[in-house]
C-alpha cells in the first residue's frame, strides 16, 4: 500500500480498515471506520478532498478523484461516498456524491456533481453525466443512465449485504485468514 501526502495533506484512516498493498491513496483523504480499499485502486485526493464513510469498500482497479476550486464554483467538486456503499470492480468516480447503502455495478463511471441518495443501485456499465441527481430508492442502468425501476426489498436489503460481507471479507485479510 501506498499512502502519499500531497502539499500539506496526508490520508487520515480509520480504525479496522484494510488496505490492499498495492493500492495508492494521496493526499486529502479520509477512510472511515471497517472500510476496505482492494487490489490497484487509485484515490487521488491532491486538488480537492475524498471522504469514505463507515463500512464501505472501493474494489479493484477503481479511481477515485475530484475538480478543484475555482473562482466560479469555489468548493470544486470533491468526492463523497456514505456508509455502507459497495464500489464495484473498474469505477471511476470522479468529483461525485455518493449517499449511504448504495452499490455501483463494475465499470460504470460516475461524472462531476452528481448527486446519488441513498439506497440506489447503479447497474453495471452505467454512465451518470454530470450534474445528474438521481431518486433513492431506484436502478440506474445504461449509457447514459435512466432509472429503470423502484428496487425491490431484497434488493435493498442486498444493498447493506454486500457492504458487510466485504466487512467480513477484509477482517479475514486483517486476521490473516484468507
Amino acid at each position: 500500500m501506498s499512502l502519499s501526502p500531497y502539499l500539506n495533506t496526508s490520508p487520515i484512516l480509520g480504525d479496522r480498515i484494510y488496505l490492499h498493498p498495492s493500492c495508492q491513496v494521496i493526499g486529502d483523504v479520509k477512510i472511515g471506520d471497517d472500510s476496505s480499499v482492494w487490489c490497484n485502486t487509485v484515490l487521488r485526493g491532491d486538488v480537492n478532498r475524498i471522504v469514505i464513510g463507515r463500512g464501505s469498500n472501493i474494489q479493484d482497479l477503481t479511481m477515485g478523484h475530484v475538480s478543484h476550486k475555482t473562482a466560479d464554483k469555489p468548493d470544486g467538486s470533491p468526492l463523497i461516498i456514505g456508509d455502507y456503499v459497495t464500489v464495484g470492480h473498474s469505477v471511476i468516480l470522479h468529483g461525485c456524491s455518493i449517499g449511504n447503502d448504495c452499490l455501483i455495478g463494475m465499470g460504470s463511471i460516475i461524472m462531476d456533481d452528481v448527486v446519488i441518495p441513498d439506497r440506489v443501485m447503479v447497474g453495471a456499465g452505467s454512465l451518470i453525466s454530470p450534474g445528474k441527481t438521481l431518486e433513492s430508492g431506484m436502478l440506474y442502468m445504461g449509457r447514459p443512465a435512466k432509472a429503470i425501476r423502484a428496487l425491490t426489498e431484497e434488493e435493498i436489503k442486498y444493498l447493506r449485504y454486500s457492504a458487510e460481507h466485504y466487512m467480513r471479507v477484509k477482517d479475514n485479510y486483517l486476521s490473516g485468514t484468507k
